[in-house]
């Protein structure tokens, strides 16, 4: 299927549409009270499955336009939409450090017509709030780990660390000696630096900012001596020359930077941090529809036109079921639960 010029139209516009959550099937909730629960589920697994979806889908980004999380959810609609021959729509939602958005899915109809793009802040949230208006956990059904963006160690380009080793033992030597970057208390490329902190064994200075443009801006000005991002915020800066790559946190080297070696390489075995992208649906939709998301994005991910903007973008993607997306997330929650705690880092 031909999506090119569907693509390109509807990336080139930020759509903002909401489409409520007024639409209560009371009729259908009357007939169910007459059966017992197995039933229930029995009927509304084969209502629901077998015409889903009957009328437009919402993809909430817990995120403002821009960005890859706002690509994400723009890709999947316009494939999803072509698929269904239904809208699917994106519905930004920023704000609380994604919480607004998150909630906004966690208290939708159980049903598939709600979807959230989820990031590093769904494993990491649990752990750095005191309290959340949704439990990670029990209000979410996964559907899709969608893709990967591994971090980047990063310098400025008049810098004399030439290495991870370097960094390390220099930090070794002289702890604190180093300031690096991040977007705030509890941000991705905070928790990165964190857990680098422990296994490496060093003391840096955090530097907060209020997100990765204006952290990776005073880096290549040389205010700061490093920084952990995602290589889709890192590579526009490294393309300009103004920020070089130390290391990269994945298991293997980039094609899009050969010559960077991975922190394991570097000396630091174990560690690997993405920030990632994925799909979930409220807690309690029909398996049935999940397995029909889960399906239908699978297809898109697989797709020429989407995996090209991936590689461009420094995205891996990913891909697989519902169960394995599962696991990823409980392993990550596992991961930061344990930095956060170690760290003791908050970010209410």
């Amino acid at each position: 299927m031909v999506v090119s010029r569907v693509l390109r139209r509807s990336l080139a516009r930020v759509v903002h549409r909401d489409l409520g959550l007024g639409c209560v099937f009371i009729a259908a909730l009357c007939a169910g009270l007459a059966l017992p629960v197995n039933a229930q589920s029995d009927a509304r697994q084969s209502a629901t499955t077998g015409n889903f979806p009957s009328r437009p889908v919402r993809i909430v980004v817990p995120y403002p336009p821009g960005g890859f999380n706002d690509t994400l959810g723009r890709l999947m609609a316009v494939h999803l939409s072509q698929a269904w021959k239904q809208p699917v729509v994106v519905d930004n939602k920023p704000g609380g450090g994604t919480v607004i958005g998150t909630q906004t899915v966690a208290t939708a109809p159980a049903d598939g017509y709600t979807l959230l793009v989820v990031q590093f802040p769904f494993a990491a949230n649990p752990w750095l709030y005191k309290s959340l208006p949704y439990d990670t956990e029990k209000s979410f059904a996964p559907v899709v780990l969608a893709g990967r963006s591994p971090m980047l160690l990063v310098t400025h380009a008049r810098s004399d660390l030439r290495s991870l080793e370097e960094v390390i033992s220099r930090a070794k030597t002289k702890p604190k000696a180093f300031d690096y970057g991040s977007s705030g208390s509890g941000s991705s490329n905070h928790l990165a630096m964190a857990y680098f902190e422990a296994l490496a064994g060093i003391d840096l200075n955090q530097v907060p900012y209020r997100g990765s443009t204006p952290m990776l801006t005073d880096l290549a000005g040389g205010q700061i001596d490093l920084a952990f991002d995602a290589l889709p915020h890192a590579l526009p800066f490294i393309q300009s020359g103004k920020v070089r790559a130390l290391a990269i946190a994945s298991s293997n080297r980039s094609s899009l930077m050969p010559h960077v070696p991975t922190v394991g390489e570097s000396g630091v075995s174990g560690y690997e941090v993405s920030s990632w992208h994925g799909f979930v649906v409220p807690a309690g939709t029909p398996r049935a529809v999940i397995e029909k998301i889960n399906r239908d994005i699978n297809d898109a991910l697989s797709s020429a036109e989407v995996r090209k903007i991936f590689e461009q973008q420094g995205v891996i993607p990913d891909g697989g079921t519902p169960a394995q997306f599962k696991a990823f997330v409980e392993s990550q929650l596992a991961l930061w639960k344990k930095v956060i705690s170690q760290k003791n880092i908050t970010a209410d």
